[in-house]
């Protein structure tokens, strides 16, 4: 029932009481439901007219014309809105509601506080790092949509005439955050101006925007292929361009003269406040930098002695540095070719699929593929990453490969990288989240990065059981991923709370895995551009592991790995605490199944 925040006279709180005594429990709870169906219906609409990215990938219509609004008076709505929602929310009993129902209150409450957090925050003044930016969104915002009539180009061909405008908007944040001292590091700036530079083309036909207008459905007559490929030049020549030229320009000028020297989330304005917040976003609990600092180290230490345990194993004469040397420098272990990586992670892929269903109860329709990394961002990003399909799409998920500097993608790693990355990892999970059935529709496409990049983790370790890994190397390559997000518990709060070094972290990530140099240089810089996030790897991985030793040790033979494996993703992205007190329900309701049937 609502419960009103405003006292009650003695009359009104004596008939209300009388009422309640003729209301059933099941009345009550469907008065509670109604009202929780009320503010998730209103909180989807709210979210659909706010992130028309977002909508257009959920494959709903109306919503392809247009990028995010993301001025102040954006801004102070927003707030508005989801204070009000969550005012709403939070005068609803959850004793009252079924037990889904309660998982979606607790899942909505915390999307709602994290993001007015993030609104008081003022986090759109630094709009990008290494990693994601709002150009790069602008840019991927209409890929792999389904789009079969000419209505659906002309969309497209609005949202492109929309670039000038949104790009203008972000810059005018990215402006206030000078004045505010609340900017990115410069040796971040560094690395991303020089990506969006590569942007700015003299043919609009070589965008990436045009890619769509090359081949256009053969329903449509000439004269229709004549004027959306006039229009989608235009508007790439006259708009879309031009805004990259201004944050080309932008970039490379005031914003690097007022990029800092420093690192540390910490050392900007309301830092402290600032780097807990980005915790708590992405570890999904609310913990503090030197606890995890402390973790991080123990992690290191013991991943370290399986290392080298397994160099032993190997035969290897020299010391750990000699073998990661030896592994970062011998030819067996590189592809000469774009295509024989692609071709190699391909293999892999289809190996771990044909075990899946020994480990899966329920596994996604959604097809994957393996797809290289956009040659324009190649340079300055990450190894790997998964990007999930649009819903409704004309593409299956993407795990994307970087396939630029062949020398620094080590072929042993290859076979961690696709269990993470694709299955049973990132596509397992997320095509699986996509196709929930009797949940609201926030939830199918809701990403929490320790749930997700957790996940992916554990997907690495399965790999074992799953008997995918062929060889030594390939088994040191899996410990030196786990290592690497290890790391990244020690190197992510060093620099932001802890007053570490760009050289420091550089040193400690070498030292400790058998990544390439390159690779050490992305990831320290998007550790220090995206603060936070890198936490979320281990964390949540950390958590999964602990749920499933608690559910072998009180399950002893009725444990079902299968049967755990799907309930772990049976809700899609959770908050760690919803995740653990929902695998508690699983526990019980396993273990009381299993007493019934003896």
């Amino acid at each position: 029932m609502l419960r009103s925040r405003k006292l009650l006279s003695f009359f009104t709180h004596s008939l209300l009481s009388l009422t309640l005594l003729w209301l059933t429990p099941a009345a009550l709870a469907a008065t509670a439901t109604e009202q929780l169906k009320k503010v998730i219906d209103d909180h989807w609409q709210y979210s659909l007219q706010e992130d028309p990215i977002s909508a257009g990938r959920m494959g709903l219509a109306g919503y392809n014309n247009r990028l995010p609004g993301v001025t102040a008076t954006d801004r102070a709505r927003r707030l508005k809105a989801e204070q009000a929602l969550l005012q709403r929310l939070q005068a609803i009993e959850p004793q009252q509601l079924t037990d889904s129902d309660r998982v979606n209150h607790q899942l909505l409450g915390w999307v709602l506080r994290n993001s007015i957090q993030s609104n008081q925050l003022f986090l759109d003044r630094i709009p990008a790092n290494t990693f994601y930016s709002f150009w790069s969104a602008a840019l991927d915002a209409s890929n792999g949509l389904s789009m079969p009539k000419v209505a659906d180009y002309q969309d497209y061909i609005a949202r492109i005439n929309d670039f000038g405008r949104y790009f203008d908007e972000n810059m005018a944040n990215m402006r206030t955050g000078i004045k505010d001292g609340f900017v990115l590091p410069k040796i971040v700036v560094q690395g991303i101006a020089p990506t969006v530079r590569a942007q700015v083309y003299s043919d609009p036909t070589q965008s990436s925007l045009y890619e769509p207008f090359e081949t256009l459905p053969a329903a449509f007559s000439q004269s229709e292929q004549q004027q959306l490929q006039n229009a989608a030049k235009k508007a790439i020549q006259q708009v879309a361009l031009p805004a990259f030229a201004r944050l080309a320009d932008f970039l490379e000028g005031d914003y690097m003269q007022a990029a800092t020297e420093s690192l540390a989330a910490e050392q900007l304005p309301e830092g402290k406040a600032y780097y807990r917040h980005t915790i708590n976003t992405y570890v999904t609990l609310d913990m503090d930098p030197a606890e995890i600092h402390k973790t991080g180290l123990a992690e290191v230490k013991r991943i370290r002695a399986e290392m080298d345990a397994l160099i032993k194993e190997t035969g290897f004469k020299g010391s750990f540095s000699d073998f990661t040397q030896f592994l970062r420098t011998d030819p067996q272990f590189y592809a000469k070719t774009p295509l024989e990586l692609l071709k190699e992670a391909s293999y892999i892929a289809k190996r771990i699929d044909y075990r899946l269903p020994e480990f899966f109860g329920k596994l996604p329709r959604l097809p994957y593929g393996v797809v290289p990394v956009p040659a324009e961002i190649a340079p300055n990003y990450t190894t790997a990453s998964y990007n999930p399909a649009a819903i409704g799409g004309i593409r299956g998920g993407a795990y994307w490969l970087n396939t630029d500097s062949l020398d620094q993608r080590p072929l042993y790693e290859l076979v961690a990288l696709t269990l993470h990355e694709s299955v049973p990892g990132h596509h397992l999970q997320n095509a699986l989240s996509q196709e929930l059935e009797n949940v609201p529709q926030f939830r199918r496409n809701l990403y929490l990065s320790a749930y997700g990049e957790g996940w992916g983790l554990y997907a690495e370790r399965l790999g074992v059981e799953m008997g995918v890994y062929e060889n030594a190397y390939q088994q040191f390559g899996r410990l030196s991923y786990e290592m690497w997000r290890a790391c990244r518990l020690v190197i992510d709060t060093g620099i932001h709370s802890q007053g570490w070094s760009r050289q420091q972290a550089l040193d400690y990530l070498s030292d400790n895995t058998s990544l390439s140099q390159a690779n050490v240089r992305a990831e320290v810089d998007r550790y220090i551009s995206w603060p936070g996030q890198a936490l979320s790897y281990k964390m949540g991985e950390i958590k999964i592991r602990q749920l499933r030793a608690k559910a072998e040790q009180k399950l002893g033979k009725q444990f079902d790995l299968r049967a755990f494996h799907d309930a772990l993703l049976a809700n899609g992205a959770l908050p760690l605490e919803i995740l653990e007190a929902e695998m508690d329900r699983f526990i019980a309701t396993a273990g009381k199944n299993a007493s019934v049937a003896h």
